[in-house]
């Protein structure tokens, strides 16, 4: 009874769970709201005079909400991709004119009122991502038009004296601010209670914080030596910096402690309490730039410095990091605090139309000024600072075009920022104050940036070069060029943060990144590609284990030769490229049906120019699988004779014998001839050429000849080996020995051994190896006969005399005599007068 309910259970259960997956799957989607949100961005945006606070919060509400539809516009998708199957499994609907059974047309139209229905929730969310996406740009617009309004925005000009008393007027009135505060601490019951209750704790705070400041650095470079003098060079650079770090971490944890400890008196309100947390930023941001400073410039040769500069330049460019470093500070925490309470205290007393004008006109001439004279000091550190750069390729010598390359970058930003140092005061001098700062500040800012990459990749190679235990080769290898690339690639977001990019812009921009892009129909983005990436390398390395099991235990086990175990193995792992390509396709949901008509139009194109390489292609298939020659095999083509020592789908590699590599177009291999001296087995035939001189006696030479080849180890006696007098030569009796090899790799050794052994028996009986013989026919053999005058020349009117040829033998020739010469000398061999 039990069963039965239970299979019951699961019955009705198993019939409402399509009905449940429908229910569930559409996301609880408030539209309502949406509309509400949606229709107060549009009009803030059409009236385009909220503040930028305002715009902000609106656009990250937009943004929210768009996250939602995008996740919504999957809803329903695995049952969306059922009915179409269904649909589809129906055939296609009956063209104009035409009708189909009543059932599959019902059924027809049934499905697709449910696919309608299934699709509409995912199409409803996709047309308000769309509108979202429209909003969000708009008011991406708007704020990139404000900010170019800013920094193109005319001030007055701080060189001129009128506007100086507006720059005392704005700090005077932040100064009059925070003493009316601090009064109004002081005039309390007891403004010193909390002082006394708290006096032990401020006490030691601030005892611990001045000596932190104090004497931290210090103790931290004591540490460093002692350690440099106990461990390696490579180990000292790791323990240098991680030291180092302390240098910096003991002063920022005493500001902390000192920050604490005033606090603690309740002596300041809340403009006092933000000064204190400002002027402690500034504290920090120096404490920074100095700890930058002392990596980059380094004082000692401890520690490798990214820039050959000497010591005394070295001592300088700490020196303008550290000014820079308090400039930037002062410019901003310190700034923007002065920029954001000055205007709340000049605001204040604003009442009418023309207070708010001229409060307008004091910030603008006011901060002017109050920021020129840092613009000045500014653009002067980082003139000499870009000097330093150029002098760092002065100092450099480009051994590599690596190092060229590094140079050229160190060399361009040294160009770029002593442009800055001079056109951004200048601007600030005539009024542009924003677009001075706009181009100031970030480019300081960007060169600690750029200061902290160099610092962190430093130690990063040290830290390799320490755990591989490779100097200088670790240093030019490829991980530590990797790893500046990666810091590279990460410092950028923050390079556009310091050059104005919003937060929202780079979460706009990493959304697009995350939501990919459209290539023919098909959506690439990194999701998409991780997942590819991933399970195409899982089917790599399982076809190479697969072709390695293969290679070591299985093949060599059976009877099929080598050439035979290559042909498996390679096919093996085409098929699986293959595969691991086609289930990572499938995997990632890559639809390539999109891409078939683009695919069928290149191929024409590519078909033409690629068709060399799909001829070798097909023709290394088919020497896989004929095997007409195989690795080790000895063979010759094209003029070309060597081993096979690989043959790939595109081409194959013969090494020849003299050590040399061929790489042959696997085309050739098909199509043309070729010779291959060991294929099935190793045995061949040597012929080997011998004449004797005229009057030998034949039969006893042949005895000897087929004597001297049954003496060689490798000659074989079935079939034996044959002495054959081919026939009488120009100058010789011409025999050939014709043998057959075991292993015909060492033909030429055999053939050496032999002549060697035939030489040495026909010395020992007396045959004679003839050498060519010549006939000299000479037009004026007069030349040849006593030393007496030359005979007189005839009359120009008169013929010269025929003078008859006369032969002369090698026997008659001797040796010439000194000034008798030889002319138009004829060289005419005996027979076929050829030239051998």
């Amino acid at each position: 009874m039990i069963l039965r309910l239970a299979r019951l259970f699961l019955l009705i259960f198993a019939l409402a769970l399509p009905g449940l997956a429908l229910a569930q799957s559409e996301p609880a989607l408030d539209y309502t709201a949406w509309e509400k949100v949606a229709s107060q961005a549009e009009t803030m945006t059409e009236a385009g005079d909220a503040t930028q606070a305002a715009f902000d919060d609106i656009r990250q509400k937009i943004a929210d909400w768009r996250a939602k539809f995008k996740g919504a516009e999957d809803t329903n998708s695995s049952q969306i991709s059922t009915v179409k199957a269904q649909i589809d499994a129906l055939g296609p609907p009956p063209q104009d004119g035409k009708t189909e059974d009543k059932a599959i047309a019902q059924r027809r139209k049934e499905l697709n009122d449910q696919l309608a229905q299934l699709q509409a929730p995912a199409i409803r969310a996709t047309e308000a991502a769309s509108r979202a996406d429209a909003i969000i740009a708009n008011i991406d617009k708007l704020l990139r038009g404000r900010q170019t309004d800013k920094l193109l925005r005319l001030t007055p000009s701080p060189l001129n004296p009128i506007n100086w008393p507006e720059g005392i007027k704005v700090a005077s009135g932040l100064g009059g601010a925070l003493s009316s505060e601090v009064a109004g601490q002081l005039s309390g019951k007891d403004p010193y209670a909390s002082m006394r209750d708290n006096a032990p704790v401020i006490v030691g705070l601030f005892l611990v914080a001045l000596m932190l400041l104090a004497r931290g650095p210090h103790w931290m470079e004591r540490l460093a030596d002692a350690l440099e003098q106990r461990l390696a060079v490579r180990a000292g650079r790791v323990i240098d910096a991680i030291v180092s770090l302390g240098q910096m971490l003991l002063p920022l944890a005493g500001v902390g402690l000192l920050l604490t400890a005033l606090y603690q008196t309740a002596l300041v309100g809340p403009l006092g309490r933000e000064l204190l947390g400002v002027i402690g930023g500034v504290v920090s941001l120096l404490i920074v730039g100095t700890w930058l400073a002392g990596r980059v410039f380094p004082k000692n040769e401890r520690q490798q410095a990214p820039f050959n500069l000497m010591a005394e330049r070295r001592r300088e460019g700490r020196f303008l990091t550290i000014a820079l470093s308090l400039l930037v500070a002062i410019q901003g925490p310190l700034g923007n605090w002065v920029v954001k309470r000055g205007e709340s205290v000049l605001e204040a007393g604003v009442k009418t139309a023309d207070a708010a004008t001229a409060a307008g006109h004091t910030l603008d001439a006011g901060f002017g000024v109050l920021a020129f004279p840092l613009q000045v000091l500014a653009g002067i550190l980082l003139f000499r600072l870009g000097q330093l750069l150029r002098r760092h390729l002065r100092n450099e010598s480009c051994d590599s075009e690596e190092s060229a390359f590094r140079d050229r970058l160190v060399g361009g930003t040294g160009n770029a920022v002593i442009a800055v140092a001079v056109i951004a005061p200048l601007l600030g001098g005539i009024g542009y104050v924003n677009a001075a700062n706009a181009l100031l500040w970030p480019t300081a800012m960007t060169l600690g940036l750029i200061a902290l990459v160099l610092v962190i990749h430093q130690f990063l190679t040290d830290f390799y070069v320490l755990v591989t235990q490779r100097e200088d080769e670790g240093r030019e290898s490829l991980v530590p060029v990797l790893i500046g690339f990666v810091l590279g690639v990460a410092a950028l977001p923050v390079a556009a943060l310091i050059w104005g990019a919003r937060p929202a812009d780079l979460r706009e921009l990493w959304n697009t990144f995350r939501s990919g892009m459209s290539v023919g129909g098909v959506q690439i983005s990194p999701g998409v590609f991780l997942t590819f990436a991933i399970i195409f390398v899982l089917g790599l390395m399982v076809t190479r284990l697969v072709q390695g099991a293969l290679k070591t235990s299985l093949l060599p086990k059976t009877r099929i030769d080598k050439g035979g175990q290559n042909a498996i193995i390679s096919g093996i792992g085409y098929l699986g490229i293959f595969l691991a390509a086609v289930i990572a396709i499938s995997s990632a949901g890559i639809d390539l049906s999109s891409l078939a008509i683009v695919a069928g139009a290149l191929s024409v194109g590519v078909g033409f120019g690629l068709q060399t390489i799909v001829q070798n292609f097909v023709s290394g298939i088919i020497l896989l699988i004929e095997r007409p020659i195989s690795e080790g095999d000895w063979i010759e083509v094209g003029g070309q004779m060597g081993i096979v020592k690989a043959i790939s789908v595109r081409s194959t590699r013969i090494e020849t014998f003299d050590r040399t590599e061929v790489i042959i177009p696997n085309a050739d291999l098909i199509a043309g001839q070729v010779t291959n001296w060991t294929r099935g087995n190793v045995t061949g035939r040597l012929i080997l050429p011998v004449g004797v001189a005229y009057g030998t006696d034949t039969r006893k030479v042949e005895k000897i000849l087929h004597e001297v080849a049954q003496n060689q180890s490798l000659v074989m006696m079935n079939p034996e080996p044959a002495v054959i007098f081919t026939g009488f030569g120009a100058d010789s009796l011409d025999f050939e020995v014709r043998v057959i090899l075991s292993d015909v790799n060492f033909i030429l050794r055999v053939k050496s051994e032999m002549n060697h052994e035939i030489n040495q028996r026909f010395a020992e009986e007396g045959i004679e190896i003839p050498f060519a013989q010549r006939d000299l026919w000479l037009r004026n053999p007069e030349v040849l006969q006593g030393r007496g005058a030359r005979p007189a020349q005839p009359a120009a009117s008169e013929e010269p005399p025929e003078e008859p040829a006369h032969r002369v033998t090698r026997a008659d020739l001797g040796r010439p005599q000194p000034g008798e010469g030889m002319e138009e000398v004829e060289n005419q061999e005996d027979g076929d007068g050829g030239d051998r």
